[in-house]
């Protein structure tokens, strides 16, 4: 990522589609051309794991760290490949624009897959083909299909709660329940292969394009998780493997109590000893899925909080440190092209700058942070950035910054914009001035969401952190990427020379 570019953030879900929620069909094509003809060359997207809707559907909380989310499937290219008929289409309900309807959406994607599976198994159409991603994948998706199978029989229990034998992974059981669930087994297999093979179309074409992807991988794994239940060693869990400690952060500016995220935290001594090869699986499982990965919470990976069990709250915890550079090292070792994103956000000690600087790694610098104090040398200000660093307007987890201007920035906040800039700014101007700030600075790569370079308001905000109703539901429509969207943002990628 070392020359001038520029790119889009927006994730599958918020593409159009008329089956409920964005997904990797024609939408998906189209916003690529819209990319590649605005002089566009990244498109970041937020994890593409499988999602859970206990969890309100967040692509942060999954079920497993390498399967894809089958709900972002296209039944158009379904039919195109020749697993599904038009007229298996003709009862399709009538689903919202704008917003993602996701349990409608899944209820109704589930009884297309189940005729596309027949179809495959009557016809094994692909079958050479998806044998071999079955083989090239075994190592994950042999024990996923079981435990997506296994939830289902145990009505969506977690798997701390199902028959000792298969909690505990007793080679028989394990054997029994691969027999007795073969066909929902081999179905849940089938669905990744879809995924990927679409994933995989979309994204040759954006190479093909010049637009390279940019994913998104949490540190953390969720404890009811296909990677937990068959990784329980590289966890920190009691003899009846239950979590003896959490992940979060300290009490900080934002929250006096910070924050208890839940996930369970990895026994780093462990991980050190095997050559961190589950690591070393995941991200190489990523690296092939992305062209560059953002790694959430990047500092939780040069020492982490932890917080005991049985804490209602982040206060007692303690940092732990991670042998950071025999991680890196040995990942550096495993990938030439190893292309990485430090999501560096909040409060970052000179042991992750330390860390960061030592790898070249580039960090984000974030415009609506920029002014909420007086300081010209405000680290978050234009022309206080290096070139290895990644601007942004905001983010996935922030207002949308005609939403912040709007509701959230003080008149304080407000007047430093006003003089930073030159000029008093009205709500429809502020958007764009943003996008004008993070183009004109000397960081090699700026990404917008695509709600700021539309305007939108508080509305459009993909998520409120700490909040689980409401958020991941926005979409935009086909219509809102006017001719004076494309001339817009193709003419001041020109003026400020990222479009080469």
């Amino acid at each position: 990522m070392n020359k001038r570019a520029s790119g889009i953030l927006l994730h599958i879900t918020s593409l159009p589609s008329p089956y409920g929620m964005g997904d990797l069909g024609r939408g998906a094509y189209k916003f690529a051309d819209f990319l590649a003809e605005t002089k566009q060359h990244y498109w970041q997207v937020l994890p593409l794991n499988l999602t859970n809707q206990a969890c309100g559907n967040s692509p942060y909380s999954v079920v497993s760290t390498f399967a894809g989310n089958t709900g972002l499937i296209s039944p158009e290219i379904l039919i195109e490949d020749g697993f599904l008929s038009e007229k298996d289409l003709n009862q399709m309900p009538t689903f919202p624009q704008g917003r993602c309807d996701y349990e409608s959406a899944i209820s109704y994607k589930e009884k297309l897959f189940a005729r596309a599976y027949k179809n495959f198994d009557l016809n094994k159409k692909s079958e050479p083909e998806y044998k071999d991603f079955c083989l090239k994948n075994s190592e994950w998706l042999n024990d996923f299909a079981l435990f997506i199978t296994l939830k289902g029989r145990f009505g969506g229990r977690a798997w701390s709660q199902w028959k000792e034998e298969l909690k505990d992974r007793r080679k028989s059981a394990l054997s029994a329940a691969r027999k007795d669930n073969k066909d929902e087994i081999e179905k849940a297999k089938f669905l990744q292969y879809i995924f990927f093979k679409q994933w995989f179309s979309l994204k040759t074409y954006c190479n093909e394009k010049g637009i390279r992807i940019i994913g998104d991988l949490p540190i953390y794994v969720d404890y009811d998780s296909a990677d937990v239940w068959t990784n329980t060693d590289i966890f920190k869990l009691d003899k009846d493997k239950n979590m003896t400690c959490f992940s979060g952060v300290p009490p900080d500016y934002f929250s006096e109590t910070g924050q208890l995220w839940g996930n369970p935290v990895y026994r780093w001594d462990v991980l050190e000893k095997t050559g961190f090869q589950w690591w070393v699986r995941r991200m190489g499982h990523n690296l092939a899925c992305f062209d560059v990965t953002r790694i959430d919470h990047f500092r939780g990976l040069v020492a982490y909080w932890e917080v005991p069990s049985g804490e209602k709250t982040a206060v007692n915890g303690q940092w732990v440190n991670v042998p950071v550079k025999e991680f890196f090292n040995t990942l550096l070792g495993h990938f030439a092209n190893f292309s990485i994103i430090a999501e560096d956000l909040g409060l970052i000690t000179q042991d992750v700058r330390d860390v960061m600087d030592h790898f070249k790694f580039p960090g984000m610098k974030v415009l609506i942070f920029a002014f909420g104090e007086r300081n010209p040398m405000h680290p978050y200000l234009p022309h206080t950035y290096g070139r290895n660093w990644v601007v942004y307007t905001g983010t996935h987890d922030n207002d949308t910054v005609k939403g912040w201007f709007e509701n959230k920035a003080t008149p304080e906040e407000k007047n430093r914009i006003f003089r930073y800039v030159g000029r008093e700014l009205k709500a429809e101007e502020i958007s764009w001035e943003f996008v004008r700030l993070a183009m004109m600075s000397v960081a090699d790569t700026a990404i917008f969401p695509l709600q700021d370079i539309l305007g939108l308001d508080t509305y459009a905000r993909m998520n409120t952190p700490a909040t689980v109703i409401g958020n991941w539901q926005w979409r935009f429509l086909p219509e809102q990427l006017t001719p004076s969207v494309y001339e817009r943002l193709s003419e001041i990628t020109e003026i400020y020379g990222r479009d080469s």
